[in-house]
């Protein structure tokens, strides 16, 4: 359970990301860009060189939690590791899910999304700060309701290994019974989608049934449009890892109170204290309203139509 597993497995993402880009190149398929791929190779290899610090920090600070535990899970059991497997899911939802509502994580996470490409190379696209900024939170309850620390640290690089193989565009569907499971490719671009019904929907890791239970489950349709509503623009790595957070204080900075301030870093991305700006929640209200009015206008167009008819027969 101490071997991280997550570093083994990286030969063999490079492998599936070499075939996947060989396919890309053999049928014009245009997934991948030179620039793009090396900028998300070098943002992940910078994940893992932070990992080897943090994820130390992170396994203390659970080993503390556990001597308070209030549970005594038997490890061996077939049980325990079902309830890991749910626990640690449930977890991910709602750090993905706030990592898209409050700017202090989303300043992290933005990296992951911040590819205008989706394949596999985005998938090692990851944050150097998410763990130094407090994401492993989301799970701190685990080991104190009697969760293994050494467990809990091995499910999430299962999850992470199994996330790897949905960012890819060669895969459409799998069966609907899976579709409705698991998360899966086609989940999964929506969820990196900037098109304003794709915003902050399908937060899931392996499962998708958390979102189908707590309302933010979205099909995909149209294909999407990948990257951010406002694209970093660089291919440097350390830009991509800090610009968001340099952008952050800034606004912070010159926000002319504290309380602004404080708001910069807990309020959604896309607030402002002046209103000059809009969240991914303003601008689903203007699409909805955008969609009924436009409902609304070819309801009064049928209506015409149908009253000019009548009108012609009598």
């Amino acid at each position: 359970m101490g071997i991280p597993i997550l570093y083994y497995a990286i030969p063999g993402f490079v492998i599936l990301l070499s075939l996947e880009a060989w396919f890309s190149y053999r049928e014009n398929k245009d997934l991948y860009e030179k620039n793009d791929t090396w900028s998300s190779l070098a943002l992940g290899i910078g994940n893992v060189i932070v990992g080897f610090f943090t994820k130390a920090m992170i396994l203390g600070l659970f080993v503390l939690l556990y001597k308070f535990r209030i549970f005594q899970l038997d490890i061996s059991t077939w049980w325990y590791w079902l309830l890991l497997f749910f626990a640690d899911d449930f977890s991910y939802y709602w750090f993905h899910r706030s990592a898209h509502h409050i700017n202090w994580f989303w300043a992290s996470h933005v990296v992951h999304h911040s590819s205008q490409h989706y394949n596999l190379a985005a998938a090692l696209r990851q944050t150097w700060t998410g763990n130094a900024t407090g994401s492993f939170l989301f799970w701190a309850w685990m080991p104190i309701v009697g969760f293994d620390p050494l467990t809990i640290l091995f499910m999430q690089q299962i999850s992470l290994i199994y996330q790897f193989w949905i960012h890819t565009e060669t895969v459409n569907k799998l069966p609907r019974p899976l579709e409705f499971v698991l998360n899966t490719p086609s989940h999964h671009r929506v969820h990196h989608g900037v098109d304003v019904k794709y915003l902050d929907r399908n937060h899931g890791g392996i499962l998708i049934i958390w979102d189908r239970m707590f309302g933010t489950f979205q099909p995909e349709e149209e294909r999407p449009t990948y990257g951010l509503t406002k694209n970093i623009n660089s291919f440097n790595p350390v830009v991509v890892a800090l610009k968001t957070w340099g952008e952050l204080f800034k606004l912070a900075r010159k926000s002319g109170s504290v309380k602004n301030a404080v708001n910069y870093f807990i309020q959604p991305p896309g607030w402002s204290h002046d209103g000059s700006s809009m969240t991914s929640k303003d601008l689903r209200a203007e699409w909805l309203a955008e969609k009924e009015r436009r409902r609304q206008q070819a309801l009064q167009k049928k209506y015409i139509t149908v009253k000019r008819k009548e009108t012609v027969l009598d």
